[in-house]
Protein backbone atom coordinates (compact mmCIF):
# COMPACT_ATOMS: atom_id res chain seq x y z
CA UNK A 1 0.00 0.00 0.00
CA UNK A 2 0.68 3.83 -0.78
CA UNK A 3 0.36 5.69 2.43
CA UNK A 4 -0.13 9.11 0.54
CA UNK A 5 -2.69 7.91 -1.48
CA UNK A 6 -6.70 7.27 -0.27
CA UNK A 7 -6.16 4.42 1.85
CA UNK A 8 -4.86 6.81 4.97
CA UNK A 9 -7.66 5.43 7.51
CA UNK A 10 -5.92 7.35 10.35
CA UNK A 11 -3.30 9.37 11.44
CA UNK A 12 -1.75 9.71 15.26
CA UNK A 13 1.63 11.44 16.89
CA UNK A 14 2.88 8.96 19.26
CA UNK A 15 3.09 10.53 22.36
CA UNK A 16 5.06 10.10 26.06
CA UNK A 17 2.55 8.30 28.08
CA UNK A 18 2.75 5.43 25.32
CA UNK A 19 5.98 4.34 25.86
CA UNK A 20 8.05 1.63 27.87
CA UNK A 21 10.98 2.68 30.28
CA UNK A 22 13.10 2.27 26.64
CA UNK A 23 11.13 5.29 25.48
CA UNK A 24 10.02 3.32 22.53
CA UNK A 25 6.37 3.39 21.90
CA UNK A 26 4.78 0.32 22.68
CA UNK A 27 3.46 -2.53 20.57
CA UNK A 28 0.21 -3.00 22.24
CA UNK A 29 -0.36 0.87 21.75
CA UNK A 30 0.25 0.05 17.62
CA UNK A 31 -2.00 -2.13 17.55
CA UNK A 32 -4.54 -0.36 19.09
CA UNK A 33 -4.27 2.07 16.61
CA UNK A 34 -4.29 -0.31 13.71
CA UNK A 35 -7.23 -2.06 15.28
CA UNK A 36 -9.20 1.28 14.89
CA UNK A 37 -8.26 1.89 11.73
CA UNK A 38 -9.12 -1.71 10.39
CA UNK A 39 -12.24 -1.82 11.94
CA UNK A 40 -12.76 1.71 10.99
CA UNK A 41 -12.78 0.85 7.26
CA UNK A 42 -14.63 -2.53 8.03
CA UNK A 43 -17.52 -0.74 9.65
CA UNK A 44 -17.66 1.91 6.53
CA UNK A 45 -17.95 -1.45 4.28
CA UNK A 46 -20.27 -3.46 5.72
CA UNK A 47 -22.22 -0.19 6.68
CA UNK A 48 -23.02 -1.22 10.50
CA UNK A 49 -21.37 -2.61 13.12
CA UNK A 50 -18.19 -4.96 13.82
CA UNK A 51 -15.92 -6.74 16.31
CA UNK A 52 -12.46 -7.95 16.14
CA UNK A 53 -12.28 -11.73 15.56
CA UNK A 54 -8.52 -12.69 14.79
CA UNK A 55 -5.10 -10.45 14.10
CA UNK A 56 -3.23 -12.53 12.14
CA UNK A 57 0.61 -12.50 10.45
CA UNK A 58 1.57 -9.40 12.94
CA UNK A 59 4.88 -8.24 11.73
CA UNK A 60 7.21 -5.35 13.38
CA UNK A 61 10.02 -3.70 10.91
CA UNK A 62 11.11 -1.01 13.18
CA UNK A 63 9.77 0.81 16.37
CA UNK A 64 8.39 4.00 16.93
CA UNK A 65 9.47 6.90 18.73
CA UNK A 66 7.55 9.77 20.69
CA UNK A 67 6.55 12.51 18.74
CA UNK A 68 6.37 10.46 15.00
CA UNK A 69 3.39 10.64 13.02
CA UNK A 70 1.89 7.19 12.60
CA UNK A 71 -0.42 6.45 9.65
CA UNK A 72 -2.79 3.78 9.62
CA UNK A 73 -3.91 2.34 5.66
CA UNK A 74 -6.16 -0.01 5.03
CA UNK A 75 -6.75 -2.45 2.11
CA UNK A 76 -9.97 -4.88 2.44
CA UNK A 77 -8.20 -8.13 1.00
CA UNK A 78 -11.46 -10.46 1.84
CA UNK A 79 -15.12 -10.42 2.36
CA UNK A 80 -17.24 -13.18 3.49
CA UNK A 81 -20.51 -14.00 4.32
CA UNK A 82 -20.36 -12.21 7.56
CA UNK A 83 -16.60 -11.52 8.35
CA UNK A 84 -14.28 -9.20 6.42
CA UNK A 85 -10.55 -9.24 6.85
CA UNK A 86 -8.93 -5.95 6.61
CA UNK A 87 -4.96 -5.88 5.85
CA UNK A 88 -3.68 -2.59 7.74
CA UNK A 89 -0.28 -1.48 7.45
CA UNK A 90 1.23 1.31 10.15
CA UNK A 91 3.92 4.15 8.93
CA UNK A 92 6.14 6.47 11.15
CA UNK A 93 7.38 10.05 9.91
CA UNK A 94 9.28 11.49 11.97
CA UNK A 95 9.10 15.23 12.85
CA UNK A 96 12.51 15.80 10.80
CA UNK A 97 11.63 14.12 7.84
CA UNK A 98 8.77 13.56 5.10
CA UNK A 99 9.26 10.06 3.76
CA UNK A 100 7.37 7.47 6.02
CA UNK A 101 8.88 4.22 7.13
CA UNK A 102 6.64 0.94 7.44
CA UNK A 103 6.46 0.02 10.87
CA UNK A 104 4.34 -2.57 10.98
CA UNK A 105 1.78 -5.08 9.34
CA UNK A 106 -1.24 -7.80 9.90
CA UNK A 107 -4.59 -8.82 8.31
CA UNK A 108 -7.52 -7.97 10.80
CA UNK A 109 -10.53 -10.39 10.85
CA UNK A 110 -14.23 -8.45 11.75
CA UNK A 111 -17.45 -10.00 12.26
CA UNK A 112 -20.63 -8.26 11.21
CA UNK A 113 -22.93 -8.34 14.01
CA UNK A 114 -26.73 -7.23 14.49
CA UNK A 115 -27.94 -4.86 17.16
CA UNK A 116 -27.92 -8.65 19.85
CA UNK A 117 -24.21 -8.79 18.79
CA UNK A 118 -24.99 -12.15 16.83
CA UNK A 119 -23.08 -12.44 13.22
CA UNK A 120 -24.85 -10.74 10.66
CA UNK A 121 -24.79 -11.53 6.29
CA UNK A 122 -22.66 -8.43 4.88
CA UNK A 123 -24.78 -6.72 2.23
CA UNK A 124 -23.29 -7.10 -1.13
CA UNK A 125 -22.22 -3.85 -2.83
CA UNK A 126 -24.07 -3.03 -5.67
Amino acid sequence: MDPTISNATIRTIAMPKDTNPAGDIFGGWLVGQMDLAGSSAATQRVDGRVVTVAIDSMSFHRPVLVGDEVTCCTEVERIGNTSIAIRVEAYRRSRQQLKMQLVTSGLFTYVHVDAAGRPSPIPKVQ
